[in-house]
């Protein structure tokens, strides 16, 4: 398919300036949408339960009257729905699609609701989900806000940047969110009605976003940018194409494979690429060993997080859920025969989830691929920007060891040193040492009593590396350091570097 710039000037579009000020007036944004809720009607509203939603809503005038029709579907009479939305006519909202009549009353015809992804309110517009009523999704069915793409907000690099790529913008929240950072913003889809609902929610934000149709690389070909972002359709089955926002049309993981290895043709120098994922384990192959076939030899400094790994039985019945299905349906049933059956051909003994974030260096492709599934609170995006700070200063010191040896290092502030004891026949027994990160992903690292020695004497007016590692080695009753001692205490000082644990100064 060509590319083209998509100014649609939609009906939709045009009514955004009205819409927005009545969402303004009557004060449908996420914060006074918590406040008037309080914290545990808001958390029905996360838990799909509509009733204690709509109980609340009845005394909350206008607001409630918004939250009723555009958060819980709820059919509402036109005089109340209209003083609700004024300055916005309703005939005008129904033309647009944003509403639809049944006889004298009014209901939703699209999701509309307010977010504050860090940089303040923001209102996403996007279809009907199945969350507070049964729906079947349709093939082109725009999704709006889901657990996927808020993981994606909180992973994502927020520094400054000149330009972002938002590639596979759906309903455009990733967009939206890049247009708090960034000074321009590029998003693209092949679903015109994604970027249909993805112009008038730049409109409805007052937000320049350039929306651009077509497949995959085609409308930004030969570009490139400071930041691409992507939640593409990841979905791991069949060659087969059901729901846009979720199918590729390719089997197995192979649109994880398309983005991963062709993403670093977009990045600038120096640029970055934030992006989910998912990727098949067999019994044959690790999937570290997969996922790194995927990367061009040169050019790449990738660092890939599993997050999760779940069962096959489990991975389709989530999304049979997710498109609206009950598995317990004959007709869902079938589907998931056959992509069981499809699992099965292919080998496939679990489906792995997680972030892959590249940067563009000059220089041979590096790779690390570790898991994270512990939990974790803080956002990984600026943990993303400081791991490749590391990294390249690690670069820096594997091709001049003379800069490690010199180099005088602070421990982390939230680094902890854990001991676990267990009691035995002779009292407590040391089982492990750990040193542990107390934020960002809270790495964890086992260390032997040389490692406590060496970090405990790094401060940054201190030793240099190359003297802690003498005092250390005459501890052990050594006249010198031989090479083996050294590259050990060299390669365990880079991985706590790598994790963050420690910092050269």
């Amino acid at each position: 398919m060509s590319s083209h710039r998509t100014t649609t000037g939609s009906l939709l579009t045009a009514l955004c300036p009205d819409l927005r000020s009545a969402l303004t007036r009557v004060g449908y944004d996420a914060d006074t949408l918590l406040e008037v809720l309080g914290p545990d009607v808001h958390a029905a509203l996360g838990r799909q339960e509509p009733v204690p939603v709509r109980r609340a809503a009845r005394a909350a005038g206008e607001l409630g009257t918004l939250i009723r029709l555009l958060l819980l579907g709820d059919d509402l009479g036109e005089r109340e729905v209209a003083a609700a939305l004024a300055p916005l006519g309703l005939d005008r909202a129904v033309a647009a699609g944003l509403l639809a009549r049944d006889g004298d009353r009014v209901r939703a015809a699209l999701d509309l609701r307010p977010l504050d992804i860090g940089a303040g309110n923001r209102w996403i517009l996007s279809d009907l989900d199945d969350s507070m009523r049964r729906r079947t999704l349709t093939e082109d069915h725009v999704l709006g806000v889901g657990h996927a793409s808020l993981s994606l907000l909180r992973a994502t690099p927020t520094r400054p940047v000149g330009s972002v790529l938002d590639l596979g913008t759906g309903c455009g929240v990733q967009a939206v969110h890049a247009a708090s950072y960034a000074r321009s913003v590029t998003a693209t889809d092949v679903n015109p009605r994604a970027l249909w609902l993805a112009e008038a929610t730049a409109a409805l934000n007052d937000l320049d976003i350039d929306l651009l149709e077509g497949s995959w690389f085609e409308p930004v070909e030969g570009r490139r940018f400071d930041q691409v972002v992507a939640n593409p359709p990841f979905v791991v089955g069949p060659a087969r194409i059901e729901h846009t926002y979720r199918d590729s049309g390719l089997a197995m993981d192979g649109a994880s494979e398309l983005v991963i290895s062709r993403a670093a043709d977009l990045l600038a120098p120096g640029g970055t690429a934030a992006m989910l994922a998912a990727w098949v384990h067999t019994d044959d192959r690790d999937w570290r060993q997969r996922v790194s076939a995927w990367l061009p030899d040169h050019g790449v400094d990738a660092w890939i997080v599993q997050r999760d790994v779940a069962d096959p039985g489990l991975y389709v019945g989530t999304w049979l859920r997710d498109a609206g299905l009950d598995p317990r349906d004959p007709a869902a049933q079938a589907r998931a025969d056959r992509w069981l059956d499809a699992f099965a051909t292919a080998g496939v003994e679990g489906i792995g989830f997680g972030f892959v974030y590249l940067r563009a260096i000059d220089g041979p492709t590096e790779l690390l691929a570790e898991d994270l599934t512990h939990g974790f609170d803080d956002p990984l995006g600026p943990e993303a920007c400081a791991y490749f700070e590391r990294s390249a200063w690690l670069r820096s010191v594997a091709a001049d060891n003379d800069l490690a040896w010199s180099a005088r290092f602070t421990v982390d502030s939230a680094t902890a040193l854990e001991r676990v004891y267990l009691p035995g026949d002779q009292g407590w027994s040391q089982q492990v040492a750990r040193l542990h990160r107390g934020n960002g992903p809270r790495w964890q690292h086992e260390v032997d009593e040389s490692t406590i020695s060496l970090v405990a004497g790094m401060r940054p007016d201190g030793l240099p590396l190359d003297e802690l590692i003498e005092l250390l080695a005459l501890a052990h009753g050594s006249d010198g350091v031989s090479a083996e001692f050294a590259a050990d205490a060299l390669s365990v000082v880079a991985g706590l570097v790598r994790h963050g644990l420690i910092h050269p100064v």
